[in-house]
């Protein structure tokens, strides 16, 4: 986690642990709890396999978070990442159960037992360079459109879930010997390592702390990764050093659209962008107009407007 002290904004926090967990209902009311008190929103997942989150608060009350987790020893030692933003990414918060922390549908993938080896950023440039080694963006199409790692394979997946069938199509561990992985924080493609092992594949590594830690710890200057990359929550994208992105969300279909896509005929703001905008109806149009109308007049009187939050949880996305 990064050392970096900052004298404002809302502190973004995200992590994750694959760890056999029970008792998921008492986790949930303590994470409320704790959270409450500290100004933390944002969406906790609880899984059978672990815990995934994305929060966001005072830099004291995610310290408080931190010291919560690490005094048990089931979260202890997760893999964090943080950064800052200038206001909460988030409006309210969340925990969920779910079946799998990041669905992938193909039972007995374990990755609290069985995962690729973790390669620091620092030393994955080295890795990714050699001609021998495969690297693969474990991502989903349109997180891989904002950004991916020079020389990077795209599945060109819409959810993690095809990434399996992906593999069995294309990838052969007699032909494939060395594989690398990365995902953006990490835990995906923990799993994806875990799934390529139970196939037969050897040699197997994956990015350690996902493309936020690269992004953090690797001089621009020195970085492979190109364009910027893509995350879960109303910043939609983050560059170097984990600032701002210069991407947005499409409020109408939420793919991302660039600075390109905004200057397109096809964009209005909070309306459409290139991708959806033949495809709109004029009740949605007239629907989408009436919300823009109500998020103004909501800045205006200096209130908070429900539908300016942008919902991720479709099921086509995944997180991290």
């Amino acid at each position: 986690m990064s050392k970096r002290s900052h004298s404002h904004g809302v502190a973004v926090l995200s992590f994750y642990k694959f760890v056999d967990l029970d008792g998921l209902l008492e986790i949930k009311d303590s994470l409320l709890s704790l959270c409450g008190k500290n100004g933390i929103n944002g969406t906790f997942i609880l899984a059978s396999e672990g815990i995934n989150a994305t929060v966001a608060g005072p830099r004291e009350g995610i310290d408080g978070l931190i010291a919560y987790l690490e005094s048990d020893t089931r979260f202890s030692g997760a893999q964090y990442k943080l950064s800052y933003n200038e206001k909460s990414p988030f409006h309210r918060l969340k925990v969920k159960f779910k079946k799998e922390m990041v669905p992938m549908g193909v039972s007995g993938i374990r990755p609290q037992r069985l995962s690729g080896e973790r390669v620091p950023p620092e030393q994955w440039n080295e890795l990714i360079s050699r001609p021998d080694v495969l690297l693969v963006d474990t991502r989903n199409d349109y997180e891989n459109r904002v950004g991916t790692f020079r020389g990077a394979v795209n599945p060109e997946t819409e959810h993690f879930r095809e990434f399996p069938e992906y593999v069995r199509e294309n990838l052969d561990p007699a032909e494939h010997k060395e594989v690398a992985m990365f995902c953006t924080g990490g835990i995906r493609c923990e799993k994806a390592t875990s799934y390529l092992l139970e196939m037969g594949f050897k040699r197997v590594y994956q990015l350690e702390g996902g493309v936020l830690s690269y992004l953090e710890q690797v001089p621009r200057e020195r970085s492979l990764w190109e364009g910027e990359c893509f995350v879960f929550d109303d910043r939609t994208s983050v560059g170097h050093d984990l600032s701002r992105g210069t991407w947005s969300t499409c409020r109408n279909c939420r793919e991302p659209v660039s600075v390109q896509d905004r200057q397109s005929e096809g964009f209005r703001d909070g309306i459409s962008c290139p991708r959806c905008h033949a495809k709109l109806t004029p009740e949605r149009t007239s629907s989408l107009e009436e919300r823009q109308k109500q998020m103004r007049l909501a800045r205006e009187r200096n209130r908070k407007h429900l539908g300016a939050v942008i919902r991720r949880g479709s099921a086509k996305r995944a997180q991290g």
